[in-house]
């Protein structure tokens, strides 16, 4: 647990030096009680059948849906408090996207629920297929510092919607947002079912030795690996939403003001703390420069001379991220931007140039507001520095020409990809979200957020029907060679050329056909 431990001990410099932050100990807050008795009440809580009922999820989900409309004003504020982040990113970011989410949800909730009915193929032309949905069990879903609202409460949702119950693990990093969390929770969502259990490295550490039956997961990589390696230990299935570095590429053909206008927007929200922010860019030394240019002019129309002072810029969130950071800038050339202020955490909007891939900028996910351009000669030169790296969570390409756009989304594999834009595929809950490889294990959002935390059940339901029993007496012994030609006749998989009505009625009257053909030939 040692990575784990190096992670959490920042929560408690978090906000020091800001003057306007009081750290918050959501220990006061949290229920003096073990890991072990959380799962306890939760175990109890789910084995009665209370989450079983589709009444009481949708209560569940319509009182996590009141929490938001009643306590926006907290979560703005609590946001501000860990990170600085502006009224507008944080609508836009964690109140609005999880709203919408839960909406969908709710519109779509007996939809997802019921069993689903597959297409019967002539061996089952008797019997009724189906994929019954089933939750887990017990969850436990740990959050993160960067969006503590939309990667914890999103994924609780969708736990709820299937029916599971839940512990929650918020980030002591954020601890406005955690005591938001651990206070809020438990007046709105059953107290037993939906447990929040705060705390350190001690406190994830004691969660992981309890058996879930599915653990989600957002944060790094590393942190990551250590949270799959306790799953394996129980075979508990998990989702892993990790990062990377995001790769943008941009040829020649495209708006430069525009395309610049949408990756300064996405490389300055939060900060550069967003875990699908755009890392690093890839293009000709000519679109350097020209997007250099823009940078400078976009910057000052986005927050004006005096960047540090502008309201719509968040702050780094801890003092050892913003020491890693600006270690990250020693011996880079710094074409525009580059000032810090240790104080505030605060770091301008920063673009590095004549960057290598063995620079030490390009070996972790930045995580903060330093773009590198690395400069390249063509699109299969861009392909090639991508697929040099682990998998990323996102892929951007900025290109009007279809051809290149088709070869980039052939030649790479990545969580997800948007063309000419970054970042917003988050909003999009008609998309899976997720990463693949070194990025992630599993998606969610809209439906996949329910999918996510649901145990696809296969269900066969056969009767005792005479004709069906004339096909079936054929798979029991005494066996010979003629029954096993007969099986795999009717066995073989065949096109479909009609429709359903037509095939089933064809498949019926061919059954009962066979069937007594059948009885006549072994007479039986």
């Amino acid at each position: 647990m040692a990575v784990i431990e190096s992670e959490v001990k920042v929560a408690a410099e978090v906000h020091q030096n800001n003057t306007n932050t009081t750290i918050v100990n959501v220990d006061d807050i949290n229920r003096k009680i073990t890991a072990k008795k959380c799962m306890e009440i939760a175990r109890l809580a789910y084995d009665s059948g209370r989450t079983r009922s589709l009444k009481f999820r949708k209560t569940q989900l319509k009182n996590l849906e009141r929490m938001y409309a009643e306590t926006q004003e907290e979560m703005v504020e609590a946001l501000r408090k860990d990170l600085k982040k502006p009224r507008q990113e944080s609508y836009m970011s964690e109140i609005d996207i999880v709203q919408n989410d839960l909406r969908n949800l709710l519109f779509n909730f007996d939809k997802y629920t019921k069993p689903e009915y597959p297409n019967r193929d002539q061996t089952q032309l008797f019997d009724t297929p189906m994929i019954y949905k089933e939750p887990y069990g017990v969850v436990l879903i740990i959050g993160a510092w960067n969006y503590p609202f939309l990667v914890t409460v999103l994924p609780i949702a969708g736990a709820i919607a299937a029916g599971n119950c839940i512990i929650i693990k918020p980030s002591e990093i954020a601890p406005a947002s955690a005591q938001y969390i651990c206070r809020n929770l438990p007046k709105y969502l059953d107290k037993e079912c939906y447990q929040v259990y705060s705390g350190g490295v001690a406190e994830t550490s004691d969660l992981l030795k309890e058996k879930f039956d599915y653990i989600f997961f957002t944060g790094s990589t590393s942190i990551g690996k250590i949270i799959q390696s306790a799953a394996a230990k129980n075979l508990t299935p998990t989702t892993l939403e990790l990062g990377g570095k995001c790769p943008v590429y941009i040829d020649e053909t495209v708006n430069m003001e525009l395309t610049t206008k949408r990756i300064i927007w996405g490389k300055c929200l939060n900060l550069g703390q967003t875990c699908v922010g755009p890392d690093y860019i890839l293009c000709s030394e000519k679109t350097q420069d020209e997007f250099v240019s823009w940078t400078k002019r976009i910057l000052g129309e986005f927050y004006g001379d005096n960047l540090k002072n502008s309201p719509d810029l968040a702050r780094i969130a801890t003092n050892r991220h913003f020491n890693r950071l600006i270690s990250l800038l020693n011996n880079c050339n710094i074409a525009l931007g580059g000032q810090v202020h240790p104080n505030e955490r605060f770091i301008s909007p920063t673009i590095v140039t004549n960057v290598k891939l063995t620079d030490p900028i390009m070996q972790d996910e930045i995580f903060g507001p330093i773009l590198p351009i690395i400069t390249i000669k063509s699109k299969e030169e861009a392909v090639s520095v991508i697929n040099s790296k682990e998998k990323p969570l996102a892929l951007y390409v900025f290109s009007n020409n279809s051809t290149t756009v088709d070869y980039i989304l052939n030649a790479t594999s990545s969580g997800g990809v948007i063309v000419n834009d970054v970042v917003v595929h988050v909003t999009c809950d008609n998309l899976p979200f997720g990463g693949v490889g070194d990025s992630g294990i599993g998606v969610y959002h809209g439906r996949k957020s329910f999918d996510t935390f649901t145990h696809r059940k296969s269900v066969l339901k056969r009767n005792f029907c005479p004709v069906s029993e004339m096909l079936y007496r054929l798979r029991y012994p005494p066996y010979s060679d003629r029954k096993t030609r007969i099986i795999s006749f009717l066995t073989q998989k065949r096109r479909r050329i009609f429709g359903k009505f037509f095939l089933y009625l064809s498949v019926y009257v061919l059954g009962v056909l066979m069937g007594f053909l059948i009885q006549y030939i072994f007479n039986i």
